[in-house]
């Protein structure tokens, strides 16, 4: 998408702490494109953040979508939070980085594909509570509140992200641990998502996917691929640098198996092998005769391979991968 294209809009309901700083944002039905007479009608208003009356909210949502957002955000009668963007780029409020983490797990865009510099800058740390998000700076006054009204606060986290289920609940997935997904998550239909499975911001799994491991931020995995158990991708914030990884599809990584390298489609890891750039992995042809020894990153996104070891010499092994995975149907029908 070039610059110049681009297009985001997002009204919704703020949180503030006692300082009336925003701490947190809530877009409902954010919208990521426009026709140029709709654009026109918000040429008044400037690029970025704003504050807004219901009234005005009201005005903008019967010009661009009647789906902008729920008549109960202009009900509550207090001020909103617009988010108004022309070109994708660097962060400059709080209320815009909850706006694109929106639009990542409202699947209106995919991971990578974002502009999300200064992104850490603009998060407030937060702590995550049955009574909604509190500024860290406060929670222990609030501790101490609460507890003289008997009416116990519940702490789920303290943390820059909040859990993807308290902001958007995409439709046809299953997910066994509300708390290990991110919001900037993005889960694509028929998507499930086990108790060990973890989805981090700015990464995702297109669907069907069946995911028991680590997507990291920046790794996508594509449809009909499988992470097995506490299975790991490594992220360009956990190891993996400058390197993008994505995983094609239907592949298997194993239980407690890993890559440090992209994959194509139809590849296999075997339970408990972690694949890094610099391993050194034997080729073998189709009659298991040694082809050449190379570092994994020199295979990176080639697909139909199969890594294993073999148990007798030690050496990581990858072979033609001749069996193709296909998920479960059954378990995938989210529906």
């Amino acid at each position: 998408m070039k610059e110049q294209d681009f297009f985001a809009l997002g009204i919704g309901h703020k949180t503030t702490n006692k300082n009336k700083q925003v701490i947190d944002c809530f877009f409902p039905k954010p919208i990521f494109s426009a026709s140029a007479e709709e654009i026109k009608a918000l040429s008044i208003y400037s690029e970025g953040t704003s504050e807004i009356t219901p009234s005005e909210a009201l005005k903008i949502k019967q010009t661009i979508s009647p789906d902008l957002f729920p008549d109960e955000l202009i009900e509550a009668d207090k001020p909103l939070a617009m988010v108004y963007l022309k070109h994708d780029a660097l962060i400059n409020s709080v209320e815009e980085a909850y706006l694109k983490l929106h639009l990542l797990s409202h699947r209106l865009t995919l991971p990578n594909t974002l502009n999300l510099d200064q992104l850490f800058e603009h998060l407030p740390t937060i702590v995550w509570t049955n009574f909604g998000p509190i500024d860290a700076s406060e929670i222990n006054d609030r501790l101490v509140m609460h507890r003289v009204r008997s009416d116990h606060i519940e702490v789920y986290s303290v943390d820059k992200f909040p859990k993807m289920t308290n902001y958007v609940i995409p439709q046809g997935v299953r997910i066994a641990d509300s708390s290990r997904i991110r919001l900037g998550a993005f889960l694509g239909e028929g998507t499930t998502v086990m108790h060990e499975g973890f989805i981090n911001f700015n990464a995702g799994a297109l669907g069907p996917n069946m995911v028991e491991g680590r997507i990291s931020q920046g790794v996508i995995l594509a449809e009909g691929s499988d992470l097995g158990g506490s299975s790991s991708t490594m992220g360009t914030l956990s190891g993996g640098g400058e390197i993008r990884i994505s995983i094609g599809k239907n592949c298997l990584v194993g239980a407690n198996a890993g890559t440090g390298i992209p994959l194509g489609d139809r590849c296999t890891i075997e339970a408990g092998l972690y694949i890094t750039s610099g391993m050194m992995i034997t080729v073998l042809d189709e009659n298991n005769k040694e082809i050449k020894k190379v570092k994994a990153r020199e295979l990176a996104g080639n697909s139909d391979m199969l890594f294993i070891r073999n148990s007798q010499t030690g050496q990581i092994v990858c072979k033609t991968n001749k069996e193709a995975i296909e998920l479960n149907e059954a378990l995938h029908k989210n529906n």
